[in-house]
Protein backbone atom coordinates (compact mmCIF):
# COMPACT_ATOMS: atom_id res chain seq x y z
CA UNK A 1 0.00 0.00 0.00
CA UNK A 2 1.09 3.55 -0.64
CA UNK A 3 0.11 4.62 2.92
CA UNK A 4 -1.79 3.29 5.95
CA UNK A 5 -5.13 4.86 4.99
CA UNK A 6 -7.44 2.43 3.17
CA UNK A 7 -8.32 3.69 -0.28
CA UNK A 8 -11.02 2.49 -2.66
CA UNK A 9 -11.89 3.32 -6.26
CA UNK A 10 -15.68 3.26 -6.65
CA UNK A 11 -17.88 3.53 -9.72
CA UNK A 12 -19.73 6.86 -9.78
CA UNK A 13 -22.00 6.14 -12.76
CA UNK A 14 -22.19 3.93 -15.83
CA UNK A 15 -20.05 5.74 -18.41
CA UNK A 16 -20.80 6.20 -22.07
CA UNK A 17 -17.82 5.03 -24.10
CA UNK A 18 -14.39 4.75 -22.54
CA UNK A 19 -14.67 6.01 -18.94
CA UNK A 20 -13.16 9.34 -18.01
CA UNK A 21 -11.97 10.44 -14.60
CA UNK A 22 -15.48 11.54 -13.64
CA UNK A 23 -16.74 7.94 -13.77
CA UNK A 24 -14.92 7.20 -10.51
CA UNK A 25 -14.83 8.30 -6.89
CA UNK A 26 -11.93 7.84 -4.51
CA UNK A 27 -12.98 6.95 -0.95
CA UNK A 28 -11.11 6.20 2.26
CA UNK A 29 -13.53 4.00 4.17
CA UNK A 30 -12.12 2.12 7.16
CA UNK A 31 -11.56 -1.60 6.80
CA UNK A 32 -14.45 -3.58 8.33
CA UNK A 33 -13.96 -6.06 11.14
CA UNK A 34 -13.62 -9.66 10.09
CA UNK A 35 -16.43 -12.14 10.53
CA UNK A 36 -15.95 -15.89 10.65
CA UNK A 37 -14.55 -17.25 7.39
CA UNK A 38 -13.09 -13.97 6.13
CA UNK A 39 -9.55 -12.75 5.50
CA UNK A 40 -8.04 -9.30 5.14
CA UNK A 41 -5.61 -8.82 2.27
CA UNK A 42 -3.04 -6.09 1.68
CA UNK A 43 -3.62 -5.52 -2.05
CA UNK A 44 -0.21 -5.08 -3.68
CA UNK A 45 -0.99 -5.47 -7.39
CA UNK A 46 -4.20 -4.98 -9.39
CA UNK A 47 -4.84 -6.47 -12.81
CA UNK A 48 -6.10 -4.00 -15.44
CA UNK A 49 -8.13 -5.92 -18.02
CA UNK A 50 -10.35 -5.13 -21.03
CA UNK A 51 -13.17 -7.07 -19.38
CA UNK A 52 -13.49 -4.24 -16.86
CA UNK A 53 -15.40 -2.26 -19.49
CA UNK A 54 -18.08 -4.94 -19.50
CA UNK A 55 -18.29 -4.89 -15.71
CA UNK A 56 -19.27 -1.19 -15.77
CA UNK A 57 -21.78 -1.56 -18.61
CA UNK A 58 -25.39 -2.28 -17.54
CA UNK A 59 -25.88 -5.21 -19.91
CA UNK A 60 -26.36 -8.93 -19.46
CA UNK A 61 -22.97 -10.65 -19.60
CA UNK A 62 -21.01 -13.54 -18.11
CA UNK A 63 -20.91 -11.58 -14.84
CA UNK A 64 -23.39 -9.00 -13.55
CA UNK A 65 -22.22 -5.38 -13.78
CA UNK A 66 -21.14 -3.68 -10.61
CA UNK A 67 -23.47 -1.03 -9.23
CA UNK A 68 -22.65 2.69 -8.91
CA UNK A 69 -21.09 3.15 -5.49
CA UNK A 70 -19.43 -0.27 -5.51
CA UNK A 71 -15.67 -0.77 -5.34
CA UNK A 72 -14.45 -1.48 -8.87
CA UNK A 73 -14.09 -5.19 -9.52
CA UNK A 74 -10.62 -6.52 -10.32
CA UNK A 75 -8.36 -9.50 -9.99
CA UNK A 76 -5.77 -8.51 -7.43
CA UNK A 77 -3.08 -10.13 -5.30
CA UNK A 78 -1.43 -9.64 -1.94
CA UNK A 79 -0.61 -11.18 1.44
CA UNK A 80 -3.16 -12.01 4.12
CA UNK A 81 -2.80 -9.56 7.02
CA UNK A 82 -5.63 -10.81 9.25
CA UNK A 83 -7.56 -14.05 9.17
CA UNK A 84 -10.74 -15.50 10.62
CA UNK A 85 -10.48 -18.63 8.50
CA UNK A 86 -8.55 -21.85 8.84
CA UNK A 87 -7.90 -21.79 5.07
CA UNK A 88 -5.14 -19.17 5.30
CA UNK A 89 -2.54 -17.90 7.71
CA UNK A 90 -1.19 -14.38 8.00
CA UNK A 91 1.46 -13.92 5.32
CA UNK A 92 -0.09 -16.30 2.78
CA UNK A 93 -0.30 -14.66 -0.65
CA UNK A 94 -3.72 -14.97 -2.29
CA UNK A 95 -5.43 -13.78 -5.46
CA UNK A 96 -9.02 -13.30 -6.51
CA UNK A 97 -11.62 -10.58 -6.97
CA UNK A 98 -10.15 -8.27 -4.34
CA UNK A 99 -11.17 -5.04 -6.08
CA UNK A 100 -9.42 -1.79 -6.88
CA UNK A 101 -8.54 -0.88 -3.31
CA UNK A 102 -5.57 -1.01 -1.00
CA UNK A 103 -7.11 -3.36 1.58
CA UNK A 104 -9.74 -6.01 0.94
CA UNK A 105 -11.88 -8.10 3.28
CA UNK A 106 -13.30 -11.14 1.50
CA UNK A 107 -14.62 -14.62 2.08
CA UNK A 108 -11.60 -16.94 2.23
CA UNK A 109 -13.37 -19.31 -0.16
CA UNK A 110 -13.31 -16.60 -2.85
CA UNK A 111 -9.53 -16.46 -3.16
CA UNK A 112 -6.86 -19.00 -4.05
CA UNK A 113 -3.29 -19.30 -2.80
CA UNK A 114 -0.28 -18.23 -4.87
CA UNK A 115 3.15 -19.77 -4.45
CA UNK A 116 5.48 -16.80 -4.76
CA UNK A 117 8.49 -19.14 -4.49
CA UNK A 118 7.56 -20.33 -7.99
CA UNK A 119 7.18 -16.84 -9.48
CA UNK A 120 6.80 -13.25 -8.26
CA UNK A 121 3.36 -11.79 -7.66
CA UNK A 122 3.16 -9.92 -10.96
CA UNK A 123 3.35 -13.18 -12.89
CA UNK A 124 0.45 -14.63 -10.91
CA UNK A 125 -1.74 -11.86 -12.33
CA UNK A 126 -0.31 -12.21 -15.83
CA UNK A 127 1.26 -15.15 -17.61
CA UNK A 128 0.54 -17.43 -14.61
CA UNK A 129 -2.85 -15.88 -13.87
CA UNK A 130 -6.22 -15.52 -15.51
CA UNK A 131 -4.83 -13.81 -18.60
CA UNK A 132 -2.30 -16.57 -19.18
CA UNK A 133 -4.90 -19.25 -18.54
CA UNK A 134 -7.23 -17.56 -21.02
CA UNK A 135 -4.66 -17.66 -23.80
CA UNK A 136 -3.74 -21.26 -22.95
CA UNK A 137 -7.24 -22.75 -22.91
CA UNK A 138 -8.60 -20.64 -25.76
CA UNK A 139 -5.83 -21.70 -28.09
CA UNK A 140 -5.50 -25.36 -27.09
CA UNK A 141 -9.14 -26.26 -26.43
CA UNK A 142 -10.90 -24.21 -29.11
CA UNK A 143 -8.19 -23.27 -31.62
CA UNK A 144 -6.54 -26.70 -31.59
CA UNK A 145 -3.57 -25.67 -33.79
CA UNK A 146 -1.53 -28.23 -35.70
CA UNK A 147 1.88 -28.12 -37.34
CA UNK A 148 0.37 -27.59 -40.79
CA UNK A 149 -1.78 -24.67 -39.70
CA UNK A 150 -1.48 -20.92 -40.11
CA UNK A 151 -2.60 -19.26 -36.88
CA UNK A 152 -3.35 -15.54 -36.53
CA UNK A 153 -3.61 -13.80 -33.16
CA UNK A 154 -4.84 -10.22 -32.74
CA UNK A 155 -3.57 -7.99 -29.92
CA UNK A 156 -0.69 -10.47 -29.95
CA UNK A 157 1.66 -8.34 -27.85
CA UNK A 158 -0.90 -8.14 -25.05
CA UNK A 159 -1.16 -10.34 -21.98
CA UNK A 160 -3.62 -12.87 -23.41
CA UNK A 161 -2.56 -12.72 -27.05
CA UNK A 162 1.13 -13.21 -26.34
CA UNK A 163 0.42 -16.45 -24.47
CA UNK A 164 -2.02 -17.70 -27.11
CA UNK A 165 0.51 -17.01 -29.88
CA UNK A 166 3.37 -18.75 -28.10
CA UNK A 167 1.19 -21.76 -27.29
CA UNK A 168 0.38 -22.06 -31.00
CA UNK A 169 4.10 -21.93 -31.82
CA UNK A 170 4.71 -24.76 -29.36
CA UNK A 171 2.23 -26.80 -31.40
CA UNK A 172 4.39 -26.25 -34.49
CA UNK A 173 2.03 -23.89 -36.32
CA UNK A 174 3.03 -20.91 -38.42
CA UNK A 175 1.94 -17.98 -36.27
CA UNK A 176 1.20 -14.43 -37.38
CA UNK A 177 0.66 -11.77 -34.72
CA UNK A 178 -1.25 -8.53 -35.17
CA UNK A 179 -0.21 -5.51 -33.10
CA UNK A 180 -0.09 -1.73 -33.31
CA UNK A 181 3.18 -0.06 -34.24
CA UNK A 182 6.66 -1.17 -35.34
CA UNK A 183 7.98 -1.66 -31.80
CA UNK A 184 5.26 -4.11 -30.84
CA UNK A 185 5.55 -5.92 -34.16
CA UNK A 186 9.31 -6.26 -33.70
CA UNK A 187 8.67 -7.68 -30.21
CA UNK A 188 6.41 -10.36 -31.69
CA UNK A 189 9.04 -11.60 -34.12
CA UNK A 190 12.29 -10.90 -32.29
CA UNK A 191 11.27 -11.73 -28.71
CA UNK A 192 8.29 -14.07 -28.97
CA UNK A 193 9.57 -15.90 -32.04
CA UNK A 194 6.47 -15.52 -34.20
CA UNK A 195 6.82 -16.09 -37.93
CA UNK A 196 5.39 -12.73 -39.02
CA UNK A 197 3.73 -9.61 -37.64
CA UNK A 198 1.05 -7.36 -39.07
CA UNK A 199 0.91 -3.70 -38.02
CA UNK A 200 -2.74 -2.70 -37.98
CA UNK A 201 -1.67 0.93 -37.65
CA UNK A 202 0.27 0.85 -40.93
CA UNK A 203 -0.56 3.71 -43.29
CA UNK A 204 1.06 2.05 -46.28
CA UNK A 205 -1.46 -0.74 -46.85
CA UNK A 206 -4.89 -1.73 -45.56
CA UNK A 207 -5.19 -4.35 -42.86
CA UNK A 208 -6.69 -6.68 -45.47
CA UNK A 209 -3.64 -6.29 -47.72
CA UNK A 210 -1.21 -6.65 -44.81
CA UNK A 211 -2.98 -9.81 -43.68
CA UNK A 212 -3.05 -11.27 -47.19
CA UNK A 213 0.70 -10.78 -47.54
CA UNK A 214 1.37 -12.44 -44.17
CA UNK A 215 -0.95 -15.42 -44.75
CA UNK A 216 -0.38 -16.61 -48.35
CA UNK A 217 -1.87 -20.02 -47.52
CA UNK A 218 -4.95 -18.68 -45.77
CA UNK A 219 -5.87 -18.90 -42.09
CA UNK A 220 -6.73 -22.05 -40.17
CA UNK A 221 -7.06 -20.65 -36.64
CA UNK A 222 -7.78 -17.09 -35.55
CA UNK A 223 -7.59 -16.03 -31.89
CA UNK A 224 -9.62 -12.82 -31.75
CA UNK A 225 -9.13 -10.18 -29.08
CA UNK A 226 -10.36 -7.15 -31.01
CA UNK A 227 -13.28 -7.84 -33.38
CA UNK A 228 -14.18 -5.08 -35.84
CA UNK A 229 -12.27 -4.50 -39.06
CA UNK A 230 -9.60 -7.09 -38.25
CA UNK A 231 -12.16 -9.85 -37.75
CA UNK A 232 -13.76 -8.84 -41.07
CA UNK A 233 -10.40 -9.13 -42.84
CA UNK A 234 -9.66 -12.52 -41.27
CA UNK A 235 -13.02 -13.95 -42.31
CA UNK A 236 -12.17 -13.31 -45.94
CA UNK A 237 -9.03 -15.47 -45.61
CA UNK A 238 -10.18 -18.48 -43.60
CA UNK A 239 -9.58 -21.96 -44.96
CA UNK A 240 -12.05 -24.85 -44.87
CA UNK A 241 -12.83 -26.00 -41.34
CA UNK A 242 -11.12 -22.99 -39.79
CA UNK A 243 -11.72 -22.18 -36.14
CA UNK A 244 -12.20 -18.66 -34.83
CA UNK A 245 -11.71 -18.26 -31.10
CA UNK A 246 -13.65 -15.28 -29.73
CA UNK A 247 -11.87 -14.02 -26.65
CA UNK A 248 -12.65 -10.30 -26.79
CA UNK A 249 -13.63 -7.40 -28.99
CA UNK A 250 -11.79 -4.39 -27.65
CA UNK A 251 -12.33 -2.39 -30.85
CA UNK A 252 -16.02 -2.12 -29.95
CA UNK A 253 -15.76 -1.57 -26.21
CA UNK A 254 -16.41 2.15 -26.56
CA UNK A 255 -19.97 1.32 -27.69
CA UNK A 256 -20.78 -2.15 -26.40
CA UNK A 257 -24.54 -1.68 -26.72
CA UNK A 258 -24.21 -0.76 -30.39
CA UNK A 259 -21.58 -3.31 -31.40
CA UNK A 260 -22.36 -4.97 -34.73
CA UNK A 261 -21.49 -8.47 -35.88
CA UNK A 262 -19.14 -9.21 -38.79
CA UNK A 263 -20.59 -8.60 -42.25
CA UNK A 264 -18.61 -11.51 -43.69
CA UNK A 265 -19.91 -14.18 -41.34
CA UNK A 266 -21.31 -16.25 -44.23
CA UNK A 267 -17.71 -17.33 -44.89
CA UNK A 268 -18.25 -19.61 -41.90
CA UNK A 269 -20.94 -21.40 -43.90
CA UNK A 270 -19.07 -21.66 -47.19
CA UNK A 271 -15.91 -22.97 -45.50
CA UNK A 272 -17.65 -25.18 -42.92
CA UNK A 273 -15.84 -23.20 -40.23
CA UNK A 274 -16.71 -22.42 -36.62
CA UNK A 275 -16.65 -19.36 -34.38
CA UNK A 276 -16.77 -19.97 -30.65
CA UNK A 277 -16.62 -17.63 -27.70
CA UNK A 278 -15.49 -18.49 -24.19
CA UNK A 279 -14.56 -17.04 -20.82
CA UNK A 280 -12.41 -18.40 -18.03
CA UNK A 281 -15.49 -19.40 -16.03
CA UNK A 282 -15.60 -22.43 -18.33
CA UNK A 283 -12.16 -23.48 -17.12
CA UNK A 284 -11.83 -22.65 -13.42
CA UNK A 285 -11.75 -26.36 -12.56
CA UNK A 286 -8.76 -26.87 -14.88
CA UNK A 287 -6.54 -24.05 -13.60
CA UNK A 288 -3.96 -26.46 -12.06
CA UNK A 289 -3.45 -28.04 -15.49
CA UNK A 290 -2.69 -24.68 -17.12
CA UNK A 291 -0.55 -23.50 -14.24
CA UNK A 292 1.63 -26.61 -14.39
CA UNK A 293 2.38 -26.17 -18.09
CA UNK A 294 2.75 -22.38 -18.09
CA UNK A 295 4.95 -22.24 -14.98
CA UNK A 296 7.21 -24.92 -16.45
CA UNK A 297 7.58 -22.99 -19.69
CA UNK A 298 8.28 -19.76 -17.82
CA UNK A 299 10.88 -21.52 -15.68
CA UNK A 300 12.75 -22.94 -18.67
CA UNK A 301 12.62 -19.62 -20.52
CA UNK A 302 10.56 -20.87 -23.46
CA UNK A 303 7.50 -18.73 -22.63
CA UNK A 304 8.30 -15.03 -22.81
CA UNK A 305 6.32 -12.37 -20.99
CA UNK A 306 6.35 -8.66 -20.30
CA UNK A 307 4.70 -6.60 -17.56
CA UNK A 308 3.78 -2.90 -17.59
CA UNK A 309 3.28 -1.57 -14.06
CA UNK A 310 1.62 1.77 -13.24
CA UNK A 311 2.17 3.13 -9.71
CA UNK A 312 -0.50 4.82 -7.60
CA UNK A 313 -4.08 3.71 -7.02
CA UNK A 314 -5.30 7.19 -7.98
CA UNK A 315 -4.02 6.48 -11.51
CA UNK A 316 -6.54 3.67 -12.06
CA UNK A 317 -8.71 5.71 -14.49
CA UNK A 318 -5.62 6.55 -16.56
CA UNK A 319 -4.39 2.96 -16.48
CA UNK A 320 -7.73 1.59 -17.66
CA UNK A 321 -7.77 3.98 -20.62
CA UNK A 322 -4.29 2.82 -21.61
CA UNK A 323 -5.81 -0.50 -22.66
CA UNK A 324 -8.00 1.18 -25.24
CA UNK A 325 -5.30 3.42 -26.68
CA UNK A 326 -2.60 0.78 -26.85
CA UNK A 327 -0.21 2.70 -24.61
CA UNK A 328 0.68 -0.35 -22.55
CA UNK A 329 3.15 -2.97 -23.70
CA UNK A 330 2.54 -6.29 -21.98
CA UNK A 331 0.43 -7.25 -19.00
CA UNK A 332 -0.93 -4.03 -17.46
CA UNK A 333 -0.84 -3.88 -13.67
CA UNK A 334 -1.54 -1.19 -11.09
CA UNK A 335 0.56 -1.04 -7.92
CA UNK A 336 -1.40 0.84 -5.23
Amino acid sequence: MSDSTPTQIRLDHYPTGIPGDDAWNITHDPTPELVDGQVEVDVQLISIDPGMKGWITPMRSYMPPIEPGDVMRSFSIGPVTRTASDRFQVGDVVTGFLGVQTTAVVDARAVRPCDVSVAPMELHLGVLGMTGFTGYFGMLDIGRPEASHTVVVSAASGAVGSVAAQVAKRCGARVVGIAGGPDKCAYLVDDLGLDAAVDYKSTERSIADELAAATPNGIDVYFDNVGGEILEAVLQRINDHARIVLCGGISGYDDMAGAAGPAGYMKLVTTSSSMQGFTMKDYFHRIPEAFADLSGWVADGSLRHREHIVDGIERFPEALRMLFTGRNHGKLLLRP
